[in-house]
This record gives structure tokens, C-alpha cells and sequence, in this order.
């Protein structure tokens, strides 16, 4: 699996940012950052909270200053073609990324929390060396990452370092489930990627879950539970 490239550690917080309003400066965060002292400064987002099969993935990204590409945003405010456009400017662009990856298994293990949590530490694992400055889409930290670290409501629409990031989680996902379509095309999964949609809950019912649905998530719990009567 993609680990990423480069080009310490009890977090402090600076509180939650959240931003109201449609225009905004991007890389308000990032600056804000710059003059408190920070140099390498890594946007987080993750991919694949929702869905009922697969992985959460999530990226990390670290921008040279000023940097801004036109169209990042949001993933899910992109067309496929266009993440994957902006997904190969970004990893040339970025001075370092890392993607974190966790399975399944795991997530039914230790929660979609907790599996957010560690795909986050594992996409900071592969740059090097380590941002010194954090930028989190969410309302939570990374409490096991002694990093500074804000946590930035819709922080994919209000960081550029985090849609960037946003984009190579989603893509980066997207690209997996394709994966398992291969493997298991009975349920469909490049089309809804996973997600819960009436489609892919029909296809469960029709044929059970298979080895990558989270037993944990409903339905897929109640079926589990159903067919074990």
C-alpha cells in the first residue's frame, strides 16, 4: 500500500477553529502558524468514516509557503477526475505526504474513532522529518502525537494544506475499493465505494457480508446476528 514521501512527541491544542461563511482565506491557518514559529506544517484528513466495507484512509500533507493549487477543495465537492488530476499536482507540489491506512478488522477492533486516530499517525509516520505544526479537519486531536495541533471544523473547505490531504484520502480510497471490486464484484463496490446505499445494503442482504464489511457498522451487525439464529 502507498506509504508516501518526504522531502517529537504530548500534543498541545490550540483549541477548535471553526469558520463561518463561504469565502475565506486558505491558508489563514497555515500563516497563522508561520508566525507562531512553525516551518513544517502538515494538513490531516481522512476518508472512508461511513461506509459499511473497507478501509479508513487518511493522508497528511506538507506545502512549501504560499503554496496554493487551483481546485483544491473539499473532496467530496470534486468530480472523480478532477481528485484525480489534483491528486498527482499535490504529491508533486507537496513537500512531503504520507498516507495512513487501516483495515476493517481494525475498525470493528478499536472503533471508526480510534481507526481514524491511528490512519492520522500513520500517514504523519511517513514524512520526514516530522511537521512541527498540525492542521486537523474535525473536532479532535491526535492525543498520542506530541505535535502542536488545531483541530479545524470543515477544516477541508477552510485549510488548503487540509483539502489537499482530503483529496489524497479520497483518492487513495477510491482507488482500494476499485481493488476489491475485482475481488468481490457480486457487491458492486466501485460503484458506491462502500457507502451505504440501498444498492449496496440489497447486495449485502443478497449474497451476506463478506471478509471486508465491518461487522461492527449496522446493518451489517443485524445481519451477522440474523443469520447466526
Amino acid at each position: 500500500m502507498p506509504g508516501g514521501v518526504a522531502r517529537p512527541r504530548v500534543a498541545r491544542s490550540a483549541g477548535t477553529a471553526e469558520v463561518p461563511g463561504a469565502a475565506c482565506d486558505l491558508l489563514r491557518f497555515e500563516r497563522s502558524a508561520r508566525d507562531a514559529g512553525a516551518f513544517r506544517i502538515a494538513g490531516l484528513d481522512e476518508a472512508g468514516r461511513g461506509p459499511l466495507a473497507g478501509p479508513v484512509v487518511a493522508a497528511a500533507v506538507v506545502f512549501p509557503d504560499g503554496m496554493l493549487i487551483p481546485g483544491v477543495t473539499d473532496s467530496k465537492q470534486v468530480s472523480e477526475g478532477n481528485r484525480e488530476r489534483l491528486f498527482a499536482l499535490i504529491t508533486d507540489a507537496a513537500v512531503a505526504y504520507g498516507i495512513g491506512i487501516v483495515d476493517e478488522r481494525t475498525i470493528d477492533e478499536i472503533n471508526i474513532r480510534e481507526a481514524s486516530i491511528l490512519a492520522m499517525e500513520r500517514a504523519l509516520e511517513a514524512i520526514t522529518p516530522s511537521p512541527d505544526h498540525l492542521l486537523i479537519d474535525g473536532n479532535f486531536t491526535l492525543p498520542r502525537i506530541p505535535i502542536p495541533q488545531l483541530p479545524i471544523v470543515k477544516g477541508d473547505c477552510l485549510s488548503h494544506s487540509i483539502a489537499a490531504a482530503s483529496i489524497l484520502a479520497k483518492v487513495t480510497r477510491d482507488r482500494l475499493m476499485r481493488e476489491l471490486h475485482e475481488r468481490f464484484p457480486q457487491y458492486n463496490f466501485k460503484k458506491h465505494k462502500g457507502y451505504g446505499t440501498k444498492e449496496h445494503i440489497d447486495l449485502i442482504r443478497l449474497h451476506g457480508p463478506c471478509e471486508v464489511h465491518r461487522k461492527s457498522f449496522q446493518p451489517v451487525a443485524d445481519m451477522l446476528r440474523a443469520g447466526s439464529r
